[in-house]
């Protein structure tokens, strides 16, 4: 394949990125920024975008292949698949990597020529619509810039943004009359009836405003958007296609009613602008979006990009990434570069901001709210991003993000009409997708660090709130017997397993605050894991109300309707990451849970089993790494008491799981939880349980990696002898002296210092050594 990342372009000039502090910040960011490629999880089931986006921003504007019916939108996710050969338009709005479609908000497509069609065509048939063929050799994308050539047309496109403003660039072939199209009917996919209303309107002066209310994922989601070119515009056209009522021309002389023919409201509006022969120079267009009205939309547009300069816009952008990538400085080869500054691009795109440029922003209850003091945030994919991705925010970003997610949560709990935090939110509203109340470890986690800037009083009383919420989910009964039974309640064996990892980390906070009476609460609730554990099979099940297991059982049942969330019994039997100690102890010992691990990842097994779940995918044995319940498994044999086999795991994975190519995610990024596992991955060491303020030891496979701790202060992770023939750990010390045990604190890396392994080619069965210290475990403490 051709090198589709950056083409001429590879860094901006060194101003571009002082933001990052010194000078050696600024080349080390932009070393990071030339690494990153964006292709990589637009193919197989990776369902990333590599469009234009700044770190956490709220427009995520990017290329969209096709609009798929609903049954079949999976696989575009994200809008965009590699494999596809036609660009339908470039919508502003994106989800990176998630198992769900919605969003692709207002969508515009240029178009060169006498004839515009207003309908999308069979992408299938070339000319049937203003869909157009591409080809990747001309597609560019680099951190904050996209470029591509539509065949069909002859034009150019180039996209940047800003944190609320899409910059779009559009280079027309000579001699033709250049349009641009505005389509508010489209999304990730479509279904009679998604779009509730929406609105058109070309206001004096050449400023289009719009919004629109969609019923999709998120039911009664409002968008509002404001549009401007860079020429005058010298015509346009307006149509309902629902209705099939055209809006055409500017309003007549005289006319009592000056906006009538100048907007237009419905449930399938597209419009259409008109600029003449346009290839004297490029047409730019600038579309800010807001959460409140089109007014905010202006103030937003008018705040962050003022100007016409496509190129600023484009530095400042890369000049975020710098900073933002600069975090963490790797020496490795290419191939190692590429996928580790691209995992940390993944990862740094949500959650992403959700308010306008004066601080307000639109809540669960959809009404308009004001942040106070703090960075209001949204997309909270919270089932997948506890584990990794919000425990990688807390090094790299702790107060620049942390302590505002955590004020973004409790202030969703504020304004929601349930009195709970989000469980999947995204655009401010709630979707109640997937289990478990895991805002909560997110807080406790950055608590137990340290991380402050929230009011923690408040902040405890949430978490309890959303871990009492008796409607949701089976809590109720949770709350009553202390498992959630199966017969009134699907996927209880995962919902109570999740559950008490979350109260473990309420008891975590609570007491560390000193609440002692909240602490034995959900200390006690921690343990609820034990209903779930079956001696006489090994697994993990659902109990039924009488507290018997539910019959028949077979360990390898997947699905919606069995007792299990997105996986079985092979993967979820081994989620007690508060209690390794007594998970072992539970089976018989150590070398008992050892060998049941072994059973997982040695099975051999008929990937046509899971056909029927789209997300239980990247699978070694009963493994299935392209999915999260499984992410902690491999580090399991360090808490047993045998670290190289944890070492021999990670290899396996790395080996099969990742790779420097558009299909080289074997699942869904999930919001940025497989590549925040791959970052950790690399680096040597996990966050299996966070809240425990310590992180498991696996192994490097970067040679070097210094991390740049805001607090100014670098950790430094050296591996001597490291490649193919040398996959173990011989030893490990820290700033100079032999560490004897497989786990680091948290307060360790923040001291900044220096983390050595010594690799060799078969495994030191005698590190760290008897006696060494074992990882937090809930039983043992």
């Amino acid at each position: 394949m051709a090198d589709t990342r950056r083409g001429g372009l590879v860094v901006m000039a060194m101003g571009m990125v002082m933001a990052a502090g010194t000078a050696a910040g600024a080349t080390r960011g932009e070393a990071a920024v030339a690494a990153v490629d964006p292709f990589i999880g637009t193919g197989g089931e990776g369902h990333t975008f590599p469009g234009a986006v700044v770190p956490f921003g709220m427009v995520q504007l990017s290329p969209d292949t096709r609009i798929q019916p609903r049954k079949d939108a999976y696989g575009w996710a994200a809008g965009y698949r590699h494999d596809d050969t036609t660009i339908v338009g470039f919508s502003h709005t994106h989800f990176s990597g998630t198992g769900h479609s919605d969003l692709g908000d207002v969508l515009l497509m240029p178009i060169a020529g006498d004839t515009v069609k207003t309908e999308r065509g069979d992408p299938d048939q070339p000319g049937s619509g203003y869909t157009s063929r591409f080809s990747h050799d001309s597609e560019r994308a680099e951190p904050g810039y996209y470029a591509v050539t539509l065949e069909d047309t002859g034009v150019r496109a180039e996209l940047t943004a800003t944190a609320r403003v899409g910059v779009h660039r559009y280079s027309f072939p000579a001699g033709k009359a250049a349009h641009v199209l505005v389509d508010l009917r489209t999304s990730m996919y479509d279904y009679p009836g998604k779009v509730s209303w929406s609105r058109l309107r070309l206001r004096p002066g050449g400023t289009v405003t719009g919004f629109r209310e969609t019923r999709g994922w998120a039911p009664g989601r409002q968008l509002y958007f404001a549009m401007r070119f860079s020429r005058p515009v010298t015509g346009h056209a307006f149509d309902d296609t629902e209705q099939d009522v055209p809006y055409k021309g500017f309003p007549p002389p005289g006319e009592k009613d000056p906006t009538r023919r100048a907007q237009v409201e419905g449930r399938q509006l597209v419009g259409t602008f008109d600029f003449g022969d346009a290839s004297r120079e490029p047409l730019l267009v600038k579309v800010s979006i807001s959460p409140v009205s089109e007014d905010n939309a202006i103030a937003n547009l008018e705040a962050e990009v003022p100007g016409w300069d496509f190129d600023r816009v484009r530095s400042d952008a890369q000049a975020q990434w710098a900073q933002a990538l600069g975090a963490i400085d790797v020496d490795a080869p290419e191939s190692m570069r590429t996928s580790f500054y691209t995992a940390l691009y993944h990862a740094f795109m949500g959650p992403s901001l959700f308010m306008d440029s004066d601080g307000r922003y639109r809540g669960p209850d959809n009404a308009v709210h004001e942040a106070e003091g703090f960075t209001h945030y949204s997309t909270f994919s919270l089932w997948d991003t506890y584990r990794a991705l919000h425990p990688l925010l807390t090094l790299v970003q702790p107060e620049q993000r942390t302590s505002d997610i955590v004020n973004s949560l409790l202030a969703s709990r504020r304004e929601s009409p349930y009195g709970v935090m989000p469980v999947w939110a995204f655009h401010g509203l709630e979707t109640w997708c997937m289990i478990g109340y895991h805002a909560v470890p997110v807080i406790a986690d950055a608590y137990i660090k340290g991380i402050r800037g929230y009011d923690a009083d408040e902040a405890l009383e949430a978490m309890v709130a959303s871990a009492s919420y008796g409607p949701y989910d089976g809590i109720a009964q949770y709350m009553e017997l202390g498992y959630v039974p199966i017969d009134e309640e699907g996927e209880a064996a995962s919902k109570t397993l999740e559950y008490a990892f979350d109260d473990w980390t309420i008891h975590r906070m609570a007491d560390a605050m000193g609440r002692d009476d909240i602490a034995a609460t959900f200390g006690k609730r921690a343990a609820n894991w034990k209903h779930a554990f079956d001696p006489k099979t090994g697994f993990m099940r659902a109990r039924k109300r009488d507290g018997s297991f539910r019959e028949p059982f077979g360990p390898d049942a997947s699905g919606y309707g069995t007792d299990y969330t997105e996986g079985n019994a092979w993967q979820y039997s081994w989620y007690v990451p508060q209690d390794v100690a007594g998970l072992a102890a539970a089976h018989g010992g150590a070398d008992r849970l050892l060998a049941r691990l072994d059973e997982v990842f040695d099975a051999k097994v008929d990937a046509s089993v899971f056909e029927h779940m789209e997300d239980i995918t990247g699978l070694i044995g009963w493994y299935a790494h392209g999915n999260e319940p499984s992410h902690h498994v491999a580090y399991l044999y360090a808490y047993a008491g045998q670290p190289w086999r944890t070492q021999a795991r990670l290899k396996q994975i790395m080996d099969t799981q990742y790779k420097p190519t558009p299909d080289g995610l074997a699942g869904n990024d999930d919001l940025g939880q497989m590549s925040a596992w791959y970052v950790f991955t690399a680096l040597g060491f996990y966050p299996v349980a966070p809240g425990s303020n310590e992180y498991i030891i696996g192994r490097p496979f970067l040679p070097r990696a210094s991390i740049h701790l805001p607090n100014g202060k670098r950790f430094t992770v050296i591996a001597d002898n490291l490649d193919d023939a040398h996959p173990y750990v011989g030893g490990v010390t820290l700033d100079g002296k032999p560490l004897d045990r497989a786990f680091l604190r948290h307060e360790e890396i923040l001291a900044g210092g220096e983390l050595r392994f010594t690799m060799q080619a078969e495994p030191n069965k005698a590190w760290p050594g008897a006696g060494a210290a074992a990882p937090y475990s809930m039983s043992k403490r």
